[in-house]
Parts: C-alpha cells; sequence; structure tokens
C-alpha cells in the first residue's frame, strides 16, 4: 500500500472491502489473480485476521512471500497466526495435488514482496532448487495422496525462548509432519539447548546451504554438534567462530577435534565459502582439514587463528584452494612467516582471486615489498587490505605503483604509515590521503578508491564491510 499522497482507486476499494470480512470472502472467487497480493498485504498489515485465513486458503500462485513482513520476530503473533489458520483449512481439504495452488510459504527474512501472475518470482535462488527436491523417495511427480506444503526460513537459534510465532510454526509442522515440510536456507546457532535441538529435529537439514556456528563452546561439545554436517549435502557456506578461544583443551581433544570436523568434511560435495575464526586447534593441521574438501572452494577466510609456516606452505598447494576467489587472513601473524611461501600462495591463486585481506597480521616493509610482484600477477583483484600492518610511507607508495596495473581493482584499505604513529590528531594522515587521491588522479586511476586506517591494530571494520562480492 501507498505510504505517501492520496490513496489510488485501487487502495480505497481495498480498504472499502476489507470492512466486512463476508465480501471479501464473497469476492475471493471472483478475483483477479493479480489484486490478490494487494488484497493480502491489506488485510495482513490491518490485522483482518479472517480475511487473511480466507486468502491463504484461495491464494492462486505458488508462492506466498511473507518474509519481509516477519522480520527479526517483530510480527504480531495474531497476524501471522491468522496465516497458519489459513494452511490449516488448506491442508484439511481433500483436494487433488494438482488443485493446490500453494506449495511454498517463504518466510526468508531477505525476501521481498514480489508476485507475478505465476506466482514464481518471488522465489529466491536457494529455493528454486528445492523445489524439486525428492521427499521420503518420492519426487514432486509421482502420484501422492497430497504434495507437501513447503515452508521456508531463516533460523537464529540463541539463548532463550523462541518468538512466539517460531514456536507456533514448529508445533504447525509436527501436527502436519506429513504434509508440512520445514526447510531452512540459513541456519545460525549461538547456543546449544534441547529447545533448539527440538527445532532442528522438525527441520530438514538437508536444505540447508549456509551454516553459522558462533559459539564459546568445548571443542568436544562443538564437535558433537558438527556431527550433523553429513545431514547438509547441500551446504555451500560454513562459518564456524569460536568466540572464546578455549584455553583449557587438551592437546588429545584438540585432535579429535581436527579428526572430527575433517571427517564431516568429507560428506559436503558442494562447499564454496569455509569461514574459520578463532579457531584454536588448526595450527600444524590445517592440511588435513582442507585435503577433506571434496570440491574447491571460493572463498577461505581463516581470522585470528593460529598457522604454522607449514600450514601455509601445504595451503597453496592444496587442490581445494587453487580456484579461490576470496582470501581472508585477517589476524594471523605472519610476521615470521617466509616471504617465499607468502609469494607462492598468492601465485597460486592469481588466475581467479578478486578479494584479499590481510589485516593485522604483522606484515613489515620486506614482507610486502617481497610479495608485491606475486600481488601484481593477481589480474582479477578488486579489493585488498593490508591495513593494519606496521607500513612505511615509501614501502605504501610502492604498493600504489605494483598495483595501478591491476585495471579491476577498485578498493584497497592502507594502514596509516609507521611515520605516523606518534602524529594522529595533526592531520598528517589526511594529507598522505589527498597525495594518494592525487597520485591516482594524475595516473588515470581515479576509480581506484583508496580507505586510510588508524595508526594502530584496531578491529573497527567488520569483514564483512570489505568484502563486496562480484559473484
Amino acid at each position: 500500500m501507498s505510504t505517501c499522497g492520496p490513496p489510488s482507486l485501487l487502495e480505497l476499494a481495498i480498504q472499502n472491502l476489507l470492512k466486512d470480512d463476508a465480501l471479501v470472502i464473497a469476492a475471493l472467487e471472483e478475483l483477479p489473480v493479480e489484486l490478490f497480493p494487494p488484497l493480502f498485504m491489506a488485510a495482513y498489515t490491518g490485522k483482518h485476521n479472517e480475511s487473511v485465513k480466507r486468502i491463504v486458503q484461495a491464494w492462486p500462485f505458488p508462492c506466498l512471500p511473507l518474509g519481509s513482513l516477519v522480520k527479526g520476530g517483530q510480527t504480531h503473533q495474531e497476524n501471522f497466526q491468522a496465516v497458519l489458520n489459513g494452511l490449516d483449512a488448506l491442508l484439511a481439504e481433500d483436494i487433488c495435488p494438482r488443485q493446490q495452488k500453494l506449495q511454498v510459504l517463504d518466510l526468508c527474512q531477505k525476501t521481498t514482496w514480489s508476485c507475478s501472475r505465476n506466482g514464481m518470482c518471488s522465489l529466491s535462488q536457494a529455493i528454486l532448487p528445492l523445489m524439486k527436491v525428492k521427499v521420503d523417495g518420492s519426487s514432486m511427480g509421482a502420484k501422492e495422496p497430497r504434495a507437501p506444503l513447503k515452508v521456508f526460513i531463516d533460523l537464529y537459534l540463541s539463548i532463550g525462548s523462541h518468538d512466539e510465532w517460531l514456536t507456533s510454526l514448529i508445533e504447525k509442522a509436527k501436527q502436519w509432519k506429513g504434509l508440512l515440510h520445514l526447510y531452512c536456507n540459513k541456519l545460525s546457532i549461538f547456543a546449544l539447548s534441547m529447545q533448539n535441538m527440538k527445532v532442528l529435529k522438525v527441520v530438514r537439514l538437508y536444505s540447508v546451504q549456509d551454516l553459522e556456528l558462533i559459539c564459546n563452546w568445548k571443542l568436544s561439545v562443538l564437535g558433537k554438534l558438527l556431527s550433523l554436517l553429513p545431514y547438509m549435502g547441500k551446504l555451500h557456506r560454513l562459518f564456524l567462530s569460536q568466540t572464546q578461544m578455549s584455553q583449557c583443551s587438551s592437546w588429545e581433544e584438540e585432535e579429535q577435534f581436527v579428526e572430527t570436523f575433517s571427517s564431516q568434511l568429507l560428506s559436503l560435495h558442494h562447499l564454496q565459502e569455509l569461514h574459520l575464526e578463532s579457531i584454536s586447534s588448526l595450527e600444524g593441521s590445517l592440511c588435513n582439514l582442507l585435503r577433506c574438501l571434496k570440491s574447491p572452494l571460493k572463498i577461505l577466510s581463516l581470522t585470528n587463528c593460529l598457522l604454522l609456516e607449514s600450514d601455509l606452505m601445504n595451503l597453496s598447494k592444496c587442490p581445494s584452494t587453487r580456484q579461490l576467489r576470496g582470501l581472508c587472513l585477517n589476524r594471523v601473524l605472519l610476521m615470521d612467516i617466509s616471504s617465499e611461501t607468502l609469494e607462492a600462495l598468492l601465485e597460486n591463486v592469481s588466475s581467479t582471486l578478486q578479494v584479499l585481506s590481510l589485516e593485522e597480521c604483522g606484515i613489515m616493509n620486506l614482507q610486502l615489498t617481497a610479495i608485491l610482484p606475486a600481488l601484481r600477477h593477481c589480474s582479477q583483484l578488486t579489493t585488498f587490505s593490508f591495513s593494519g600492518n606496521p607500513i612505511s610511507i615509501n614501502v605504501l607508495l610502492r604498493v600504489l605503483r605494483h598495483t595501478i596495473g591491476l585495471t579491476k581493482l577498485r578498493h584497497v584499505r592502507y594502514p596509516a604509515p609507521l611515520e605516523f604513529y606518534e602524529h594522529v590528531g595533526d592531520g598528517l594522515l589526511a594529507t598522505l590521503h589527498a597525495k594518494l587521491m592525487q597520485m591516482l588522479q594524475e595516473l588515470g586511476r581515479s576509480d581506484m578508491e583508496w580507505l586510510s586506517g588508524k595508526p594502530c591494530p584496531h578491529r573497527e571494520w567488520p569483514f564483512s564491510d570489505l568484502w563486496p562480492m562480484p559473484w
């Protein structure tokens, strides 16, 4: 509905219709399909719950995109309950599968409200492959008494009770176990609890494509949770973070964790992104872990992890990392890593690498200078960050001159030079930045953006801000 200017004739007609639920019910049989979306939107936001229920029953499209109206539990329970009541009535009807128009209830938060005449334009790319997924060994095209209704949702499981609308949805999935299937594209787990484990038992885990585990659990507990990975065969992205590095894990526990994690990765044939943060047990074991990957990675992010030079040497030789588009080694100490190892790592991915982040790694002048020729071979590079490292003005200028020929490079984040560490507030950094911008313009690269960092290691910029993914 419009939020500015006078209401349109359509809006006035819908408002008038919604004054009487009986009028809505009578009109649904003759209502043109293109009017269902604005009518539903007005009924839902206006809390005309009986009308919402009846519109859901009569929905003429394969998909009902409700994600934009259900954001982080902010929806009113009575509104959402009206939708569930409509599903109840729909699932209770004894109709032929071909007569059931509604196939998908999309509750993913990134789903925007959009319906065409065939109703398929609102389906995200992540959901489309699952529309044809086999259920209990049979395809959707097989003769079944009833086609199951698919509900797609992004799940964020944390400490405390679930939102009331989510609890209602879980109960509904249990009630209509054979007719209502709960799918999850993005699953984020911040806490383990009996309640959260019950939710996971209802979700069809093979639908999960994006998994985030953000925890401070013991490695033994984390290893048990990773046993769910074999059930997530469609997983594309895995983010694993220990918010507090474990100080009490024994060597045996760390070794067992890596062994367990490695064995679970064997089942992930579609993994494209692997993000590991503050994992205390990777030191000396990275090669064994990556060797278990069955497909080439597009993105590898190792943040605040302890790595040996042998780890990085093996990383440059690993088959699963030869086609990387993104590489992040933020807060991985590289000051004792030889330049030859870093050069080999960059040369290995020079034909595909698009994003490189080496923030707060302890890289010094000699190391950065030594890897500049390899960096210059990264012809696809679009983003490069090396902020938070002790680099001098002269080396910073050498970086600019070496990267000026990378025609696709657009974003560079650089550290405040060593010379400025004691002159934070006197404008020298602003003067340097202006000088760099002038040099870029004179060299014909005004399209390249250089952003300056602070003159000391910091964590002000989240990694996601640096990651303008081009794919």
